[in-house]
């Protein structure tokens, strides 16, 4: 389902824990790491959308998480055409996306990135909340730190107090303690649209 502008709608989902981390998946035998994010079907609102994405990802239920904020408005990215698909190229520009905050309230073991036959992650970590716009992909950069930086004023202070990053700044330490499930060798790789 694309709008008019080629322009397919879409959920990203950024997921806090308690200390102001955020979650960050790696893609099914890639080298790239991202937030879960996925497209919106026909009749779905967003919201409806981000929990069945939520749960196909990562495996969390509506009772696993709190909403804490959307973006006020769609926040587009192109694709670069060797990332498109030869049979949707000159009709598919790239992603719209309503993009929600989300804390979690259930625990990391709750994390399943194998509950559906299809995965897209086999890694996955907490991360500064900043860190991510210095290793996404370039053409998605932009609307990360639309999103971040939107959705940065629903924060509060993290309880155990470590210091915030600032956009754009680099991390003085290094990433946070990986968490790793392994998959299957004939797991099927996420597709180029996600």
């Amino acid at each position: 389902m694309l709008d008019r502008e080629g322009f397919r709608p879409n959920v990203g989902i950024i997921l806090l824990n308690a200390n102001n981390e955020v979650w960050w998946g790696k893609r099914v035998r890639e080298h790239s790491w991202q937030f879960p994010q996925g497209g919106i079907k026909h009749g779905e609102t967003p919201e409806q959308a981000m929990f069945r994405e939520l749960e196909e990802e990562i495996g969390l239920r509506a009772e696993h998480v709190k909403i804490i904020g959307r973006t006020r408005d769609w926040l587009r990215y192109e694709v670069p055409d060797h990332f498109i698909k030869r049979e949707v190229r000159g009709h598919y520009r790239g992603q719209k996306q309503i993009w929600f905050l989300l804390r979690m309230v259930g625990r990391d073991c709750d994390v399943n990135l194998r509950g559906t036959s299809h995965p897209e992650f086999d890694a996955w970590r907490w991360h500064d909340y900043w860190v991510p716009l210095d290793v996404v992909i370039e053409f998605k950069r932009e609307v990360y730190q639309q999103a971040l930086q939107e959705l940065s004023r629903f924060l509060n202070r993290p309880s155990h107090g470590p210091r915030r990053v600032e956009p754009g700044a680099r991390a003085a330490h290094p990433p946070k303690k990986q968490t790793q499930q392994a998959l299957s060798p004939n797991a099927a790789p996420a597709p180029d649209t996600k």
